[in-house]
């Protein structure tokens, strides 16, 4: 049974940077895909960023591309996403999660395990 532990969120201004992590337990996890996903209050969980199990695959929501990265250290077991020029709009709590093989990537039912999820705050 794989863990996740997501850590770096926190309060910035419009404009500043963050970068998230995810650590996972488990021998498995350079296997996996893994996706960040996020939910601002009162919507809807959404699809931010994957990358594949190597590392040589990523995509990206239309909203922060260009602007987020997404990258993994096998040997460290974790995940990052690193956030530029944030803004206001990207205040949610942020999840990191394990792709279940051969499912879509953008939707949440494709993946079958969840950190307990870091805030990300940004202010204007």
């Amino acid at each position: 049974q794989a863990q996740l532990v997501e850590s770096g969120g926190g309060l910035v201004q419009a404009g500043g940077s963050l970068r998230l992590s995810c650590a996972a337990s488990g021998r498995t996890f350079s296997r996996y895909a893994m996706g960040w996903f996020r939910q601002a209050p009162g919507k809807e969980r959404e699809f931010v960023a994957r990358i594949s199990w190597s590392g040589g695959t990523t995509y990206y929501a239309d909203s922060v591309k260009g602007r987020f990265t997404i990258s993994r250290d096998n040997a460290k077991n974790t995940v990052y996403l690193q956030m530029n020029s944030l803004k206001p709009e990207d205040t949610a709590v942020y999840y990191c999660a394990r792709q279940i093989s051969g499912t879509a990537y953008y939707t949440e039912d494709g993946y079958d395990y969840w950190g307990q999820g870091t805030q990300v705050t940004v202010s204007s």
